[in-house]
């Protein structure tokens, strides 16, 4: 793999860092898109024959348009990974925030897998999408990450439809809940969201939105680990026959399972029981 490059995106923590780590021991070159340069440095020195920064804010859309020119040697795959959580009730969560988390964990990934179609048809190489459980199961308060990994789903998809005949292997990961530090900021983000509501928005959803932080900070404490992520994508862009999904986690079965047998209601009762969020 020593001549091949990958390029992730949102390298500087969770699964894009353990990405780059896990396919840079395995010989790849990694092209590791990070927006700080603190971050550059720190992925740099997980392994600094292998990994490359690259300064990238997946929402500058003419400098992913260029990225291809920027790529040299065999693109064995891209890696579309960055993310973001900014939780809140839609009456009070402002529109800004809505269009920002579209733009960097929907719209990027189309504008990243348009920028690089044809160098990975003349590479035959791969495309690897991250997705979530919370692009089948959606909970409350976070409407606009649900619709952003919903979007992917689709994506998914409907490129692995288009491109396979073009020898592109498209694969969708679905973690469920997993120890990354997006999470941590997303609570953060809540929590600031909430002090700035009015009485009226808390007497509305301040009992459901503490449940709901509870439920998430739970949820990351058991969560696997980003690396369990990492080994899916690993095997997404290695395998003679890669998967279209890979479900990682057991949380992320069970919901999946879930989601496919129960109808609406009875799915949105039983995942009020389990989570306590009524």
């Amino acid at each position: 793999m020593a001549d091949r490059t990958v390029l992730i995106t949102g390298t500087s923590t969770g699964i894009g860092r353990a990405t780059a780590a896990e396919l840079a021991a395995r010989g790849f070159r990694v092209l590791a898109g990070v927006r700080r340069e603190e971050d550059a440095e720190a992925v740099r020195a997980l392994d600094p024959a292998r990994i490359e920064p690259l300064m990238l804010d997946v929402t500058d859309f003419d400098a992913i348009a260029s990225l291809p020119d920027r790529v040299d040697g065999d693109l064995a795959g891209v890696v579309n990974n960055a993310g973001m959580a900014l939780p809140g009730p839609l009456e009070y969560l402002p529109l800004e925030d809505v269009r920002r988390q579209l733009d960097v964990m929907l719209v990027a990934p189309f504008a990243l897998t348009k920028a690089f179609i044809p160098a990975l048809r003349r590479s035959r190489g791969r495309l690897v999408i991250i997705g979530s459980i919370g692009g089948r199961m959606a909970g409350p308060f976070i409407s606009p990450y649900n619709a952003a990994k919903f979007g992917v789903e689709g994506l998914a998809d409907s490129l692995r439809r288009e491109l396979t005949p073009s020898g592109i292997e498209v694969s969708l990961v679905e973690p469920g809940s997993v120890k990354t530090e997006i999470w941590e900021k997303g609570i953060r983000a809540g929590n600031e969201l909430f002090d700035s509501l009015p009485e009226e928005g808390r007497r509305l959803y301040g009992d459901r939105i503490r449940a709901t932080e509870k439920v998430a900070t739970d949820a990351v404490r058991r969560g696997v680990k980003p690396e369990k992520v990492a080994r899916a994508v690993l095997h997404a862009l290695t395998a003679d026959r890669p998967r279209t999904r890979y479900l990682v986690g057991i949380d992320a079965r069970v919901q999946a399972t879930l989601a496919a047998v129960l109808p609406d209601r009875m799915l949105d009762r039983t995942m009020s029981r389990l989570t306590g969020v009524r």
